[in-house]
């Protein structure tokens, strides 16, 4: 049984971790709640495995326990709420990641940093591979995220360069799935929520954008394997199934509705097309998405249903 400290553990991908890693294993979730809520951990509140800290990584408390493993999730990845305070979100991937390393560093832990697609910004190369250096503007609106991303990745580097920590950094590419807030302001939800609402679905820009969606089962599938290998270099985790938004909108209204698509400008700086390179996810981590988008989307309409 490890002892697992989960920074970011109210968020999507974080409540979805503790329900695959709770039974097996000491959890501590930390988490200041900026954009999530405790409602999304309420069934682990009392569960004997699970110990909650309501607090930043940007002021991190003092942690006791013996540490294992550390999953830094800990950032708003949600483009209105991450823009909403650029300073904090800045401060989290820097400050924030910087603490969570001191702390595995401490302890002697595995710190496993989450990254994002979005270091490769609106990308000129397609697919995506781990030695792309990306296409990031550093004075735009989203730039406090994917430019606080590259700079928390440079951290991890170097703290396994200089001090053995060892970093692991994935690179999550879109993911969806149960457990996302309906108003977080990404595609899917966006698209199923309006569907479900009756209202148009909004495509921002051309009707050849592109994004390749990972369910979020397939995601914990894949977090939880980075724990258990090691590796020194960043690995894409994403579904490599490349689709339009313009198909991914008429997928949903074909089974769910007769909603009408709209497109309007887009917004500065969003990339165009996305797609992981997974090859070494599957040689180092022998791992593959296997959910492909009808199934994931149906799941997640069938959530966004209850919830609403």
């Amino acid at each position: 049984m490890k002892t697992i400290l989960i920074a970011g553990c109210t968020g999507f991908i974080g409540q979805n971790l503790i329900k695959k890693l709770i039974d097996d294993n000491i959890i501590i979730g930390i988490d200041n709640l900026y954009s999530s809520s405790l409602k999304s951990i309420e069934s682990y509140r009392e569960h004997k495995n699970f110990r909650f800290i309501n607090a930043s990584i940007i002021h991190l408390p003092l942690i006791e326990p013996n540490i294992d493993v550390i999953y830094n999730l800990a950032c708003p990845a949600s483009p209105p709420v991450y823009q909403k305070d650029p300073i904090f979100t800045l401060d989290t991937n820097y400050i924030g990641t910087k603490n969570m390393l001191e702390l595995a560093k401490n302890k002697s832990a595995v710190l496993i940093q989450a990254s994002t697609s979005e270091v490769y910004g609106d990308p000129i190369v397609h697919p995506q591979k781990e030695d792309y250096f990306g296409n990031v503007n550093p004075i735009g609106v989203r730039s406090c995220y994917d430019e606080g991303k590259r700079v928390a990745e440079t951290l991890c580097y170097e703290y396994r360069k200089i001090y053995n920590v060892n970093t692991r950094i994935i690179r999550i590419f879109n993911t969806y799935g149960p457990g996302m807030i309906y108003n977080d302001g990404r595609v899917v939800s966006n698209f199923i929520v309006n569907t479900i609402m009756g209202k148009s679905l909004i495509i921002y820009g051309n009707r050849n954008k592109t994004r390749s969606f990972c369910y979020i089962d397939d995601m914990i599938n894949a977090l939880v394997k980075v724990m258990e290998i090691d590796f020194d270099s960043p690995i894409n985790l994403g579904n490599d199934t490349e689709i339009s938004l313009i198909n991914l909108a008429k997928l949903i209204i074909d089974k769910y509705g007769e909603n009408k698509i709209e497109f309007i400008d887009s917004v500065p700086d969003d990339p165009k097309i996305r797609k992981p390179d997974i090859s070494r996810a599957k040689e180092i981590l022998n791992w593959n998405p296997t959910i492909q988008i009808p199934e994931g989307i149906e799941k997640t309409f069938n959530y966004f249903k209850e919830v609403l």
